[in-house]
Parts: structure tokens; sequence; C-alpha cells
């Protein structure tokens, strides 16, 4: 039997390689399963917990649909649509917020991450932004989540907020509690410069990132100047430990290359880092040019990803408002 998957993305602007292989690379092969029904959501609510600017934030939310599209999701197969525009995202969330308990909230520990020392600051949507993720899972009786490790725990508050639902109004399995779908391997891609570190937009080098927008000349420089150590290539498994660089830059490959961090390592096992960074940097020019190409050509375009968000957003809108309305009816609204 078909999943029902759910997944969303802010709309940040400059998705790079830990976007790519963490999550995209997974929706694309989530897409391709007949037997699934996708939902890809532009969560543009969740991006304005922290400030945002109006104009990057509109042209990030096209970007996201751009490098949707151009990685591979059929947006005939699948639903694309951006959050803000389906307005039972937001009526959901307040609902369930009257649910969940601050308790639950309280062990969040993204927010803790998120805010700093000083949460007295933060905004109240950045402290109860995973009641509206557990709004936007719900109302589409999804089945699955595709969750990194950073998402665990607020999958765990969904299935929690969902479950005290159906046993405080006696609805049994009217909110369907999802499972989450976990990808073992390269869920974590880290920065180029520091394999402590995840790789983000946020980091002040852009040498630390593969952008999905990088022209090949950029790519190869990137990956030159990648942080190695001054052993050889590690000969096996246990060889990689603790050599955080190295692991990560054989997980970009083995990614890359539908394989596993087993074989690649038997790869290159004692050979030079230049040698392997070499063929590295050619493997990402064939995956990630055609896909910057093709984010390029559909930017050029704007009223075709504006349609394209009209259309999921109808028929997300035909999900949501039905289930919505069945929540007010159980609620005595």
């Amino acid at each position: 039997m078909g999943k029902k998957i759910f997944s969303g993305v802010q709309p940040t602007g400059n998705l790079h390689l830990g976007n790519y292989l963490g999550a995209i690379k997974n929706f694309v092969a989530l897409n391709n399963d007949d037997a699934n029904q996708c939902i890809f959501c532009v969560v543009d609510l969740h991006a304005i917990t922290v400030k945002q600017d109006p104009k990057e934030l509109k042209k990030n939310i096209r970007e996201t649909v751009a490098t949707f599209v151009a990685s591979g999701i059929d947006p005939k197969k699948s639903i694309i649509f951006n959050q803000s525009a389906v307005a039972a995202h937001s009526e959901g969330a307040w609902i369930l917020s009257c649910v969940a308990r601050m308790g639950w909230l309280n062990r969040m520990t993204q927010f803790k991450e998120k805010a700093g020392k000083d949460k007295e600051k933060a905004s109240i949507g950045l402290y109860s932004y995973p009641v509206l993720m557990a709004a936007d899972i719900l109302l589409y009786d999804s089945t699955h989540v595709p969750v990194g490790d950073d998402q665990k725990q607020h999958l765990e508050l969904c299935r929690d907020i969902a479950q005290k639902f159906n046993n405080d109004f006696g609805v049994e399995e009217f909110l369907k509690v999802p499972e989450p779908l976990i990808q073992k391997e390269f869920s974590r891609i880290m920065s180029l410069k520091d394999g402590s570190k995840k790789m983000s937009k946020s980091e002040l080098s852009d040498l630390s990132r593969i952008n999905l927008t990088d022209d090949k000349d950029q790519i190869i420089n990137k990956i030159k100047k990648a942080k190695t150590d001054p052993l050889p290539m590690p000969k096996d498994i246990k060889d990689v430990e603790g050599r955080l660089e190295a692991q990560n830059l054989l997980g970009i490959f083995a990614s890359l290359s539908n394989s596993t961090l087993e074989n690649s390592i038997d790869k290159f096992a004692g050979k030079n880092f230049s040698e392997f960074k070499k063929e590295l940097s050619e493997l990402l020019v064939n995956k990630i040019i055609p896909i910057s190409e093709e984010i390029k050509k559909l930017l050029q375009d704007q009223s075709h990803l504006d349609s394209i968000l009209l259309d999921g957003v109808e028929k997300a809108d035909k999900i949501a408002s039905k289930k919505i309305e069945n929540i007010k009816e159980i609620v005595g609204f």
C-alpha cells in the first residue's frame, strides 16, 4: 500500500548540497514511486519566525519551487504549494496549540539552539512553530514524514498532539498518527571547512558549501579548497572514524554515486586526496550543473512557477479545508 507523504522546505534561498542530499534527492525518489502520494510544501509561514525581507521571501519561495522541479519532482504527480496560501494551516495551528502543552514545547531542543542565550527576545512563532508543523502534517492524513535528525523531536510532538486530540474529543484515529521516514545515511552533510558543523547557508564563508546554483569553476575550486587531513585516504571503515572531513567528503561521493560509504572507501583506499577530490569534483559537476542550469532557466519564467504554485494550492486547499471543517465541528465551532 502506498504512503501519503508530507514534507516541507523553508524558502530561505540559496539551497545547497546539504539540502539536496539530505532531503530533495530523497523527495525525488519518493515522487518517482507511483504508489506514493506526495505533498511538498514551501513552508513560508515557518520562514517568518525570524525577520525576513518581504521581497527576498517572495523571490525565495519561487526559487524553492524551481529547485524542486529542477531536481526532478514532477508537479503533475506531486502537490507543490506554499503554506501561507492555504488558510487551514494557520487555523489548524491555533486549534492544535490549545491541545499541545507548554511542557512538551519546553522540551524542544531546537528552539533552545535557535534562540540562543537571549531567548526572551525570540519570537513566539519560533517557540511554537512545531505546533504549526503538526498542523501541516495532520491536515493531509499523512502516513509518513521524511525527517532528518534535527526534526525527529518535532515529529514526536506531532504524534503526541494527534493522540491527545483524538483522546480529548473521543474521535479515535481521526487525526492520523504519522510515522517518520528516516534517511539512514547522508542525512547530514557537513561544512567543507569544518567537518563538525552542518553545511549551512548562514556560514559566512561561501567556500563552506556547494550551492545548487554554483557553476563548474566554483564547484571545482570549492572541492579543491575543502579541508582534509594530512593522512592518506582511509583504507577501511575503521580508518575513517574521527576523521570528520574525510568522512564527509566520502559520504558526499557515496550519496551522489548511489553507493555505500564502504564501497567509496574501498575505491579510494590509500590514494591521495588530490586524486579523490578530482573525481568528486567531476561527479558533482555532472550531477549539480544540470540542476543549476534548470533552476536558472525556470527562474526566468516566474509566471510558470506561479502557475505550479496556484495549481498546488488548489489541490492542497481541497484536502486541508475539508479536514479543518471536520476539526471545527469536533471542537464545537
